[in-house]
């Protein structure tokens, strides 16, 4: 006698018009039970079926029912594929959008129904509201992104948003300051507070949150090496964290020239004598950069000092950012080797840095032009 399927095994049947049935039981949900049927022409064809939707069950995937909308997906994409895989502060931003953009908009749609019009339509009444083109484009990918996994889970066929014509994103052109500039602003921040940050900021290149996550365990002045192993970040109803670096590539090592260990050297001395001043009040997280209680620097607040400091030096407005342009293309203008100048600023590819930076390489572009026109033409060079 065959044993009968036990509870959450699903069942399997033929119909009376011949075709074969399975049905898993998905448990309840608002006081109501939910199945997910399989038809096929033969019990071998919806056993399989059957038997894979226990195994994603199994798995903690979501199970695909005729009604699952893109709420109900993204909600459980967020928080089962997201959460567990990226940063706090990727999920945040995830979150928002989907909760802000994509759900008012297609959250009630079933699943299997999404096509690209649909999400054409979603971008199309984005960039009407007025949100930039290369945010509309980040609400493209993020969704893009969600229904990649749907089709690995075998919830939907297509990704309606591939196939959605994303909006022109304009390239940012980024400023950047030549040495003049450079030395300008050195002398506006002279003998302030952060004075040592911008001389970081402008020989290294480092990113705003890796500036703000660096300890003095992260130092060895000694030896002058820097290691970057983690970046601060504000997330909303978090406050500010730490993450490490987003990729390997971010994770790394730079040496610091002689100058910058002397400015961080008094930069240390000052924020001891700012740790005695502060007494109690003083909270001991070991970060370099800190504000005036040792808790980390508000990157707003970091931002309005910028901008000051520009003011000051009687420099055009930019942003903090540029100041990690302006590293790279002082480098490269003095003819520092690209793979050289990738692993400094943690590119992930040196193509990222060619194709960034290529602007600003005349000088290496012309050497390498001459270098190869004596191996070529050197016999003729010398007929001449």
């Amino acid at each position: 006698m065959a044993r009968k399927r036990g509870q959450n095994e699903g069942s399997i049947f033929q119909r009376k018009d011949g075709r074969w049935c399975s049905v898993v039981d998905l448990g309840w949900e608002n006081g109501k039970r939910k199945r997910k049927t399989y038809y096929g022409a033969t019990r071998k064809a919806v056993a399989e079926a059957l038997n894979k939707a226990l195994r994603e069950m199994a798995q903690g995937l979501p199970v695909a029912i005729q009604r699952q909308t893109v709420e109900q997906f993204l909600e459980h994409w967020l928080e089962n594929a997201v959460r567990p895989a990226t940063r706090p502060a990727t999920f945040s931003s995830y979150t928002d959008t989907v909760k802000l953009h994509i759900l008012p908009i297609l959250g009630r749609l079933p699943l299997s129904k999404v096509s690209p019009q649909h999400v054409q339509t979603l971008l199309n009444q984005k960039l009407k509201q007025g949100l930039s083109s290369r945010y509309v484009a980040y609400i493209r990918a993020v969704l893009r992104i969600a229904l990649n996994q749907a089709k690995k889970w075998n919830l939907v066929t297509l990704n309606a948003a591939e196939l959605a014509e994303p909006p022109r994103v304009e390239r940012h052109e980024f400023r950047a300051l030549d040495p003049a500039d450079t030395r300008k602003l050195l002398d506006a921040v002279k003998g302030a507070r952060l004075e040592a940050l911008y001389s970081v900021a402008l020989s290294l290149g480092l990113r705003r949150g890796e500036i703000l996550g660096l300890r003095w365990k992260d130092l060895n002045l000694d030896e002058g090496v820097l290691s970057v192993k983690q970046a601060a970040q504000r997330i909303r109803g978090q406050g500010m964290t730490f993450a490490p670096p987003k990729t390997e590539r971010a994770r790394r090592k730079v040496m610091l020239p002689n100058p910058l260990v002397s400015a961080l050297r008094s930069h240390h001395k000052r924020q001891l004598e700012e740790q005695l001043c502060a007494g109690s009040r003083w909270q001991q997280m070991d970060l370099v950069f800190a504000s005036g209680v040792g808790t980390p620097l508000e990157p707003r607040n970091l931002d309005r000092h910028f901008k000051r400091m520009l003011v000051k030096a009687d420099l055009p407005n930019m942003r903090f950012h540029d100041l990690r342009h302006s590293a790279a293309s002082l480098l490269l203008a003095q003819n520092v080797n690209p793979r050289t100048v990738m692993e400094i600023l943690g590119h992930s590819r040196i193509s990222m840095t060619l194709d960034t930076y290529s602007h600003v390489m005349p000088e290496a572009m012309r050497e390498a032009a001459d270098k190869i026109s004596a191996v070529l033409w050197q016999e003729d060079q010398k007929v001449a």
